[in-house]
Formats: structure tokens, C-alpha cells, sequence
């Protein structure tokens, strides 16, 4: 490594990828420094505040995990997922090709229509079903127009901070006798510590020079794949909660967005091209914190 401290830019510091990449930073203290931003910090919707941050600040990497995550309510308030999702992606793009900043932007499953049933390849065509899945999708075509820009697609995450399905059946489990849960919306769970340490490790490998920075689309969830039903009878499980939960249809519960039938993700080029080793998700599942 070379003799100043490369540093990593964290955006969207607060989420629950930005959080799982803070719990980590101690490991990786003597090798980088870490400068997290949330909205406070960082406006990345603004050109001109984006640009000065990374004038003055000339961060080695950069990790985007700000997004506008809000499905159902992105149907109706198209400008702040748009603003989150394309335009600060568009602006954090610019700034990264700029200063000669890798970027790495998280992506999510919403791209895909959700229509096949083999397991979606990063070179698969896109077609976005919602407001939030086209903003996404707008992000990502920022991101590869600039060839120090990787787009890590992930779906179904969960974490022990912020709000997400396994807090919240978690905290239903707790309440209700039983619960429906829709069983034909089929993908894979994915611990966002696990793709926090993905995204370290490349960063890592990729500063140490062992190995090239390679830019494009890349898929990262954990192993296997359940649908949603599957997913919270584990969680029920692990968490020692007698509620009982029914399989559902999805035609049963509507959504104002429509979610992707199938979004098992293939997870082949990120292990070929970085040696990155994934766990299996109920495996993963299990490490959470919030079942000890």
C-alpha cells in the first residue's frame, strides 16, 4: 500500500449497509480511514457540496449506500427516489471520475422483472416493474458510464440496525398468535454484514494490488434461496417465537409497487473475480445478534 492512508468514503453512513460497514472499520483502521456521511454531512443530491467534499476530502474509494428505499411510497413521491437514487448516484459518478475515485454503488433485484426462474446473471436484461426499480436502474447507468464504477446488485437485506423484515416479524412473533406471509416471492435473504465484508475485502484486495480493480455489474446475496414464508418461519425459529405463520399468495396481499416473483441472484463473478466466500443464508441468519 502506498504511504498515505487511503481513505474510503461511506454515503448513506446510517443505513443499514453504511451501519454494518462502520461496525467493521476498526478492522481495517491501519489500512484506511473511514469517513462516514449521512444527509447531515453530505447533501449527495447537490452537485456543487458533492464536488467540494471530494475536492477537499480526495477519498481512494467510495462506497454509495444512500438510497431511497421506500417501494410503495416511490409509486407516488417519484422526485425523492429519483433525487436519492438517480441523481445523487449521477453526482457521486461525476465527482469519483473526477478525482480518480473508485465507486461502489449498491443495487438491488428490483432492476429485473422477476419473471425468470433460474437464478438472474449480472449481464441479464433489466426491466424495472416500479417507480423504485426504474430510479435504481437510472443509478446504475450512471455509475458504468464511468469505468472506475462498480454496481453491486443485493436484494432481501436485513441487518441488526435500522427497520427490516426480520425486526419486524421478529416483533409481530411476539404480538400475534399468527401471521400470513406470501410464499410464491422466491429469492435469498442476504445479511448486510456479510456484504459489508464483501465490499471491504474488495476494497482491500484491490489497494493491496492483489487484485485489479475490475468496474461493471456484480451480484452479491447470501446462498441458497427460500421464498418469504420460508424465510419467517426460520425467523420464528431462531427467535423462539410460538407464533404460527401461514403461506399466503401474493394475489392476497397487493402491493402499490410490484415485487419480483423470482430474484435468486447468481453469485459466480463476484466469487471468480474476487474470491469472495458467501454463507449460506439460514447459516448467516443465525449469527444475528438479535437471537442471542
Amino acid at each position: 500500500m502506498n504511504h498515505h492512508m487511503q481513505k474510503i468514503l461511506v454515503t448513506g453512513a446510517n443505513g443499514q449497509l453504511g451501519s454494518e460497514v462502520r461496525a467493521l472499520a476498526e478492522n481495517y483502521a491501519s489500512a484506511f480511514e473511514l469517513i462516514f456521511t449521512d444527509v447531515a454531512e453530505l447533501d449527495i443530491t447537490s452537485p456543487e457540496a458533492v464536488s467540494v467534499f471530494f475536492e477537499n476530502a480526495k477519498p481512494g474509494f467510495v462506497i454509495n449506500c444512500a438510497a431511497y428505499t421506500a417501494v410503495d411510497k416511490a409509486e407516488t413521491e417519484k422526485e425523492p427516489a429519483e433525487q436519492i437514487n438517480h441523481v445523487a448516484v449521477e453526482n457521486l459518478t461525476k465527482a469519483s471520475e473526477a478525482t480518480g475515485a473508485y465507486l461502489i454503488h449498491i443495487s438491488t433485484d428490483y432492476v429485473f422483472d422477476g419473471k425468470k426462474n433460474t437464478p438472474y446473471c449480472e449481464d441479464d436484461d433489466t426491466n424495472p416493474q416500479s417507480v423504485y426499480g426504474l430510479t435504481k436502474k437510472r443509478g446504475e447507468e450512471s455509475v458504468l458510464s464511468y469505468s472506475g464504477g462498480m454496481v453491486i446488485r443485493t436484494g432481501w437485506l436485513y441487518s441488526k440496525f435500522g427497520g427490516n423484515f426480520v425486526k419486524t416479524m421478529l416483533r409481530l412473533g411476539a404480538e400475534r398468535q399468527q401471521l400470513s406471509v406470501v410464499f410464491d416471492q422466491v429469492g435469498t435473504p442476504t445479511n448486510a454484514a456479510d456484504l459489508a465484508r464483501c465490499i471491504l475485502s474488495i476494497i482491500f484486495k484491490v489497494a493491496a494490488h492483489e487484485k485489479e480493480f475490475t468496474g461493471g455489474v456484480f451480484h452479491f446475496s447470501n446462498e441458497g434461496v427460500c421464498s418469504w414464508y420460508d424465510f419467517a418461519l426460520q425467523i420464528m425459529k431462531l427467535g423462539g417465537r410460538s407464533c404460527k405463520v401461514l403461506p399466503i399468495e401474493s394475489s392476497a396481499y397487493p402491493t402499490p409497487a410490484p415485487r419480483p416473483s423470482y430474484s435468486v441472484l447468481s453469485k459466480e463473478k463476484i466469487k471468480n473475480t474476487y474470491g469472495v466466500e458467501i454463507a449460506h443464508w439460514i447459516d448467516s441468519l443465525q449469527t444475528l445478534p438479535l437471537f442471542e
